[in-house]
């Protein structure tokens, strides 16, 4: 179980609440963003809102795998982010993405070192440990692009 304490904690530490890493989080970067920093587009980049979708598109896919369900998540779609129009939509992503990360992080406290080695649906998807380091990588890769498109944007609304 400490194997599975130390990937959850790992996993937090980027979502919801570390600083250890990147000095910020997930939670912390996107909690005072408004909708229309989230959805302003800076030349060729995704959008802030499109990172936090993605992010949350592949949390939701694994999940659907720890709860019981098959891996229906695809990459052509993980960017197929709904239109974001007002705050009540902005806040629905970010209260699904805090959610599922919550739940995630249940989920990898959980697991016993022999489901963390056993085969992640199939074999060439590897194991469950890798996919949650997997997650764990993905989303700080993301988070430094949503921390540079943040002072882009910052810098923008300055004039």
């Amino acid at each position: 179980m400490e194997n599975s304490n130390q990937l959850a904690n790992r996993f937090k530490e980027v979502l919801l609440k570390g600083k250890w890493i990147a000095n910020t989080n997930f939670k912390d970067q996107l909690s005072n963003v408004t909708w229309q920093q989230a959805t302003k587009k800076i030349g060729s980049l995704n959008t802030i809102a499109a990172l936090a979708y993605h992010i949350n598109y592949y949390l939701a896919g694994v999940l659907n795998v720890f709860e019981g369900g098959s891996l229906e998540i695809r990459d052509k779609y993980s960017f197929d982010l709904p239109q974001i129009k007002t705050k009540v939509d902005w806040d629905s992503l970010l209260g699904e993405l805090w959610a599922n990360a919550e739940k995630f992080a249940y989920h990898v406290e959980l697991m016993s070192d022999e489901k963390l080695e056993s085969i992640f649906v199939e074999e060439k998807y590897g194991n469950y440990r890798r996919n949650i380091e997997g997650i764990i990588e993905h989303s700080y890769y993301h988070l430094g692009q949503i921390s540079l498109i943040k002072k882009l944007i910052k810098e923008s609304e300055k004039g």
